[in-house]
């Protein structure tokens, strides 16, 4: 799955930073690893899929972070509206 929507200025890294954006209706697209723990995902699907956006899944939060431009592992990130 081409993550290359991520290298946009308009985005966010982090579970917390995340459901934040969700849940002030900031956000239009969520991305999700594989690789971290359900639980700690649940709340953002709970969230993103109350307020309709679409999520997407990659295989490796190493893979997710480095879309992000970020060095280290990424459990979730998401695409900022305009």
């Amino acid at each position: 799955m081409p993550l290359n929507e991520l290298a946009s200025s308009r985005r966010v890294a982090g579970i917390n930073s995340v459901l934040r954006k969700l849940k002030a209706d900031e956000v239009s697209k969520v991305f999700l690893s594989k690789e971290a723990d359900g639980h700690l995902l649940s709340e953002i699907l709970e969230e993103a899929f109350k307020r309709g956006v679409l999520v997407e899944w990659t295989e490796q939060s190493l893979q997710l972070g480095r879309a992000c431009a970020v060095t280290r592992k990424t459990a979730a990130a998401a695409l900022l509206k305009k």
